[in-house]
């Protein structure tokens, strides 16, 4: 019986080309993009899984209470509080401290200094400075040496398999030196086995933390380090954390309400953001939106196929009505049908196979993963086994339950037409379908302005032609650095050039100094904080509300500063220029007021900011070159820098990349929504595209009549499509109001955002309206151009 199933079932696909075509298609892309989705998922979910006990690991963050606001959360921690937890703690098994990891130069040089290997072996390479109880937190599996004795030793450094092949190929790097940063030479004491991409940690290198110690880091009010800690296999992190709430009662000299707390390690990568002190989400966020718009598109495809098989049941139904009079019951009749809409599935999910391969590349590109189809990848293919059977029994259910229940006798005798149940059904479908795509479209749009919105809202500052350069090697001497930015002035081709430790659109640090006349004794507030050179305001192109830039080489300049308008309204001043304030330099007086500009992603509102004048203490050489002449101001930059920095390659980045990066995120949605939106219309248009051609066939006799009677092309394509226009607009009534709520919480993430206005839903309503009726009228204008002789010809 199994195999007369599997004939009839061939065969009608065989009968029914366009149809099996159709449903085929559909079928696949609904899987390929949900198959796409599911690995990114995967992948994202799998995170640090691959360390050796991670569940019994915890990041160590410190909630504080700020000015009798919301409480804070801080990822970087006081020093101290590494060895408090290790003394106080019972359930901790260890702890360490890393410095948050960065790019250091580093050379393969012979025991004494000198150069080892050729110039090409010299490059930025990413590390952490790390304490010694590191590998008790992380077993990582070495390639060869022991880690844990190397790391206990101050003049050794510990590097990645790949790190080691680089620098040192076809021989073992145990014994061979490695200079950091043009300073300090250190031993190659054990290798490590790389790390996976799905890792939170990502070094090339270790080194001892007590190489860059600093006094400061002793300090209880100074958040310096980064804290792990593993716990005992019978704590609990409640009880641990409970331990561990009055740690700073117990040895800090203040109290603002600091409590440790501990993250798992296993949510670091998607629960990354804190709202009053409690996870409000993060990446996890985006991992829930990808998953529903998988199942969206994943739920149009099946609709297509439900919607073509009830449609054609009358096709089917004679079929039914004989093989009832010989005798089937309804239970085989439905395992018949959802045995062929399982081989459909089938046939399917192969083709969905392909198309996830071929796409994987680009999908790659885009999202900035590693993801593969492994053939001896049993998950994979437990995967598309359950999209084998998800699509199969969901798309296939309603039409072998429609088909099976059909009565032999109305059937034999001609009333083979379906009734209006079966039509209710599949406009319903229908409906759900297109709401499903005009949500989608919505979601295009309202990303697509926000992006658009980012991209060309001027931020109060000049981001273009502006590119910056790390001050690195011989340029960490102020002096160095003072002479390669007079160096670039002379260029032609350069406009102006400042100092800055933080990027002006991307400013992270924050301080509660500031204090001013008139100020709450109790009132503690937190201003941003930057350290500059002169001509800052000049090279940035920022609005001088009042006062002046600071002046190069000025030493008054060193205890003045320059604010922002937010800044002067916090302090209550509205003639801020020549007011005495304290801030983290001491008392000075404020020289300049700026205009506000955005010092963050336009996800947080403008904060107060001070500058001071501090071009000792910089990070960056901002450099703005003249309109049209970047390429010759970036080839001044690299001979200049060759001359004065030599050990250290050119290394440069422009303002505009910095900004675009802070909506990588976003920037991911928005592509994600885009292509597969993309994908789920010409999904839900196959299905239109079946069913017009079903109705029109359906009707043919209904229209040679109505041509014979004196019919337009025009009134007859217009009622053919008149039914599925009334469709969409009763989808897009559906779809507006949840469109409009994911919409505007997607948006309330922005401090700055487009208005929501119902020109979004209108333009989503016209184009799904204008898609509908370019489908269905290719198979309306067919029929209504047909000869009505062909058709009336057997009457």
């Amino acid at each position: 019986m199994l195999k007369n199933y599997l004939k009839i079932a061939l065969r009608s696909l065989l009968k029914q080309r366009l149809f099996a075509g159709i449903n085929i298609s559909g079928l696949a892309l609904g899987m390929a993009c949900a198959l796409l989705i599911g690995l990114w998922v995967r992948d994202e979910m799998s995170y640090d899984r691959f360390l050796p006990g991670v569940e019994n690991v915890y990041n160590v963050r410190v909630n504080y209470a700020f000015n009798g606001g919301a409480t804070q959360t801080a990822l970087y921690v006081p020093g101290p509080l590494q060895e408090a937890i290790a003394k106080d703690i019972p359930d901790v098994a260890a702890v360490t401290r890393t410095n948050g990891g960065g790019e250091s130069l580093i050379k393969a040089v012979n025991a004494k200094g000198n150069r080892a290997g050729v110039p090409e072996k010299s490059a930025k390479e990413q590390g952490n400075y790390v304490s010694a109880e590191f590998f008790d937190v992380f077993p990582l599996p070495a390639h060869s040496g022991d880690p844990k004795t190397a790391l206990a030793q101050i003049d050794q450094i510990i590097i990645s398999r790949k790190l080691a092949d680089k620098y040192f190929p076809g021989q073992s790097a145990l014994g061979k030196t490695l200079q950091l940063d043009d300073d300090k030479l250190y031993t190659v004491g054990a290798v490590l086995a790389d790390l996976p991409a799905n890792s939170t940690l990502q070094f090339d290198w270790l080194a001892n933390f007590k190489n860059i110690e600093q006094p400061y880091m002793a300090e209880w009010d100074w958040n310096s380090v980064i804290l792990y800690a593993r716990l005992v296999p019978t704590a609990t992190a409640d009880r641990a954390a409970s331990r561990m709430k009055d740690i700073f009662r117990r040895y800090a000299k203040f109290d603002n309400g600091e409590v440790p707390i501990l993250h798992p390690m296993t949510e670091m990568h998607l629960y990354g953001n804190y709202e009053d002190g409690k996870v409000s989400g993060g990446r996890i966020e985006y991992v829930r939106i990808f998953s529903i718009v998988a199942l969206f598109i994943l739920l149009i495809a099946c609709i297509n196929f439900m919607n073509l098989a009830t449609a054609r049941s009358s096709v089917r139904a004679r079929e039914v009505g004989v093989r009832k009079v010989m005798g089937a019951k309804r239970a085989s009749l439905i395992g018949q049908f959802m045995g062929e809409a399982l081989l459909m599935s089938l046939l399917a999910a192969l083709l969905a196979l392909t198309l996830v391969w071929s796409a994987l590349p680009i999908f790659n590109q885009l999202f900035n993963k590693q993801l593969v189809l492994d053939p001896t990848d049993y998950s994979l293919w437990g995967m598309a086994g359950g999209l084998v059977l998800f699509t199969g029994l969901l798309s296939g259910s309603y039409p072998a339950l429609f088909l099976s229940a059909m009565r032999p006798i109305r059937i034999l005798k001609g009333f083979t037409k379906v009734g209006a149940g079966p039509a209710l059904f599949r406009r319903t479908l229908v409906v759900f379908q297109f709401s499903l795509s005009i949500f989608l479209i919505v979601g295009m749009l309202v990303i697509g302005s926000q992006m658009r919105y980012l991209r060309t809202k001027h931020l109060g500052l000049d981001r273009e032609n502006v590119l910056y350069i790390p001050l690195e090697g011989a340029f960490e001497q102020s002096q160095k650095s003072d002479l390669f930015r007079q160096e670039i002035l002379r260029q032609p081709a350069v406009a102006s050039a400042t100092l800055t430790n933080q990027l002006p659109v991307n400013v992270q640090n924050g301080t509660t100094d500031l204090d001013w006349p008139g100020k709450e004794p109790n009132q503690r507030v937190e201003v941003s904080t930057m350290n500059v050179g002169s001509d800052f305001i000049k090279t940035m192109n920022i609005d001088l509300l009042a006062g002046r830039d600071f002046r190069a080489g000025s030493p008054a300049d060193s205890s003045n500063y320059v604010i922002n308008e937010t800044a002067a309204k916090l302090m209550g001043m509205s003639a801020p220029v020549g007011q005495e304030i304290t801030f983290n330099r001491g008392k000075g007086r404020v020289v300049g007021l700026m205009k506000d500009f955005h010092l963050n992603s336009m996800h947080q509102s403008i904060a107060p900011l001070v500058i001071s004048y501090f071009p000792e203490n910089t990070s960056y050489l901002l450099v703005k070159t003249s309109v049209g002449q970047t390429s010759a101001a970036l080839a001044s930059l690299e001979r200049i820098n060759k001359e004065l920095n030599p050990s250290y390659p050119f290394n440069y980045h422009f303002v505009d990349e910095a900004y675009e990066k802070l909506y990588q995120s976003e920037q991911q949605v928005g592509s994600l929504v885009n292509y597969f939106g993309i994908l789920a219309i010409i999904i839900s248009c196959l299905g239109l595209f079946g069913l017009a051609a079903f109705t029109s066939e359906q009707r043919t006799k209904e229209i040679g009549v109505r041509k014979v009677l004196g019919a337009s092309v025009f009134g007859i394509v217009r009622l053919l499509s008149t039914d599925f226009v009334r469709l969409v607009l009763v989808a897009l009534l559906l779809a507006t109001p949840l469109a409009w709520w994911a919409a505007h919480e997607w948006l309330g993430a922005f401090a700055y955002r487009v208005e929501l206005s119902w020109g979004f839903f209108a333009l989503a309503g016209f184009m799904a309206i204008g898609v509908a009726l370019l489908t269905v009228s290719f198979q309306s204008i067919k029929a209504a151009l047909m000869n009505p002789v062909e058709s009336l010809r057997s009457e």
